[in-house]
């Protein structure tokens, strides 16, 4: 999507076309339990829908290839939909393209093609991108599509029975590059490349021209005392906190109304408005719809479109947080459960820019890197409240440390044949490590357990907030304390043929898996890929990687262990393959496995 919005401004004048009592209040046309759950976002679903979540990513504007923000949403919004499936719910997510629109109708013509094939040739790079990075979407949506366009259309028909829609004339600057009409104050001057002094955008730089015409207006003015009452009635509305206060500031100004079509001599690539041909209907509003096209809209979308909650990138907050709200209100719908916002990506403290060239290929990346690594990567660094910067050895040194080195080292030194000649999960044997502190361990042992145990409700709260960091963050601090407990008892240094010494080095390899496969099954939402080897090599069946099948370390609480003495899975080698070199044009990967301390 893109980052602005045509709006009406003080000094553009608006020609009301029609009579002032053909307006309908927003809510007036519903009864009072409809206004009751569309403002305070009622969850009073079916027990279907009690255990249903919808996830959309934005769909993203078909203006140039995927870049590493667009892969960013993507892997935030499929580390939510795995991990509500992990907790056994029915999850929808969906991604896609945003195609129309008249910088799209342009580069079409410039590039000698009809507009729909050059949409599908670029949406095609996103969807193999996607694909490559393994985002497990259910839906992938193109506005171009017909099931769209008759969503679309019933929107628009719904928000002008309600007399929300009204024609007048519009004058101010319109930017074709960013598809948008901005203020007096959103521009400034420049030159351009000939010493030609020019207008263009204060945000984007780009070029602005002076544009009048005739267009159809939503009344958003009528909905600031609405969309105040639903986000100070629901703090939690949008995430993190921060943006929440920046809609809320927002909101504090009058809200002028919204230019929702363009004429069709203008932009011809777009759906028609119904019932006038001379004019188009405006992109945003075309591509707002599409979270409802998917939903099932207009006449099955009520289990999906209840449970609804959308991730954004902070550049669109505006219009998820003020006009996409406004829009269901005026058409009756209930509004999002929640928007979660996340920062940009910048390239060495610099935002990302075709002329700098600093861009970076996430599908390049991925190959460099592996997919799981990339994904790995962006959720561990990406803070969603502030920018995060991107460089090669940052994606090394990570990964190295916490995936090749903390994870897979622990991974291979509890699997190998020289602590496990057996290949299989050991006994836990009570007396070793007893509950009441008598045995063999120590202090800092039974701390660890205590961190593990605590683990899934820590990861759950964080998943649920999105700020998959700090799930990570948490795991991360679990792996090296599990290291710490091997290294510290060193069962290498132990005597296999006294009996004593076996049962304490079965009960550390024991614990030590038992500590991995909660790692393994935590990690499912964000490396599929790696948790699946290392729940594979524990000898974890599929059927027993759920949310509800962590259940650690049950010997130590006197419960039977469904592992306990079963085979390990097949060696496939390191866990994670070890990133040598930053300079990675001229130098491979090279595999290595970490050594079992001696």
């Amino acid at each position: 999507m893109r980052t602005s919005l045509l709006s009406v401004s003080r000094s553009c004048q608006a020609v009301h076309r029609l009579p002032q009592n053909t307006f309908v209040s927003p809510t007036s046309s519903l009864s009072r339990h409809q206004r009751i759950a569309v403002l305070r976002n009622s969850s009073s679903h079916s027990c279907e829908a009690d255990r249903s979540f919808y996830v959309t990513t934005p769909i993203f504007y078909v203006n140039a290839s995927p870049h590493l923000g667009h892969l960013y949403s993507a892997v935030t919004a499929d580390c939510a939909h795995r991990y509500k499936l992990l907790r056994g719910f029915n999850s929808k997510f969906t991604t896609g393209t945003d195609e129309h629109g008249l910088k799209i109708q342009q580069a079409a013509e410039a590039a000698g093609k009809d507009p729909l094939t050059f949409c599908t040739d670029v949406s095609e790079r996103f969807k193999h991108l996607f694909d490559s990075c393994n985002i497990s979407y259910t839906d992938y949506i193109r506005t171009s599509e017909q099931r769209h366009r008759q969503a679309v259309t019933h929107f628009w028909t719904v928000l002008c029975d309600k007399g929300l829609i009204y024609k007048g004339s519009y004058e101010g600057w319109y930017s074709t590059q960013d598809e948008s009409f901005l203020t007096a104050l959103q521009v400034e001057n420049a030159l351009d490349s000939s010493g030609k002094e020019i207008k263009v955008s204060l945000e984007s730089g780009h070029k602005v021209e002076w544009m009048k015409e005739e267009n159809y207006m939503f009344r958003l003015s009528a909905f600031r005392s609405q969309l105040l009452d639903w986000l100070r009635g629901n703090p939690r509305a949008v995430q993190p906190e921060p943006f929440h206060h920046a809609v809320l500031q927002w909101l504090q100004e009058d809200l002028p109304d919204l230019s929702v079509s363009r004429q069709r001599s203008r932009l011809r690539w777009g759906i028609p408005v119904p019932g006038d041909a001379e004019q188009t209907i405006y992109v945003w509003l075309d591509a707002l719809v599409n979270y409802l096209t998917v939903a099932g809209y207009p006449d099955k979308h009520d289990r999906w479109w209840n449970v609804a909650h959308h991730v954004v990138g902070k550049d669109i907050l505006k219009f998820h947080a003020i006009y996409w709200p406004a829009f269901l209100l005026g058409a009756g719908l209930p509004l999002p459960q929640a928007i979660y916002v996340h920062s940009h990506w910048t390239v060495g403290g610099k935002k990302m820019s075709k002329s700098v060239g600093n861009v970076v290929d996430p599908l390049e990346r991925s190959q460099m890197f592996t997919t799981d690594g990339v994904r790995y990567f962006l959720l561990r660094q990406g803070v969603p409240e502030s920018d995060c910067d991107y460089t090669d050895n940052k994606v090394i040194k990570l990964l190295n440390a916490e995936l090749a080195d903390s994870l897979g080292g622990l991974l291979n030194r509890c699997t190998a044949p020289a602590l496990n000649p057996a290949q299989v999960y050991p006994s836990f044997c009570p007396r070793s490590f007893p509950r009441e502190r008598e045995g063999r361990a120590v202090v800092e042992d039974y701390d660890m357990l205590d961190a593990v145990r605590s683990l899934p409700a820590v990861v759950e709260r964080h998943y649920e907030s999105m700020h998959a960091y700090k799930a990570l963050e948490a795991i991360a601090a679990c792996v090296r304390k599990t290291n710490g407990f091997v290294q510290r008892h060193a069962p290498w240094k132990l005597d296999r043929r006294d009996g004593e010494d076996q049962r304490w080095l079965d009960t550390i390899i024991h614990v030590s898996l038992e500590c991995l496969r909660t790692y393994g099954t935590l990690l499912q939402p964000i490396v599929p890929g790696i948790s699946n080897k290392l729940l594979s090599r524990l000898g974890v069946r599929p059927g027993e990687r759920s949310w509800a099948d962590v259940n650690f370390l049950p010997r130590y609480q006197g419960t039977d262990c469904p592992f306990e003495g079963r085979a390990l899975g097949e060696d496939c080698g390191v866990l994670f393959t070890r990133l040598e070199s930053p300079n990675l044009d001229k130098q491979k990967p090279k595999k290595t496995k970490t050594e079992i301390s001696k």
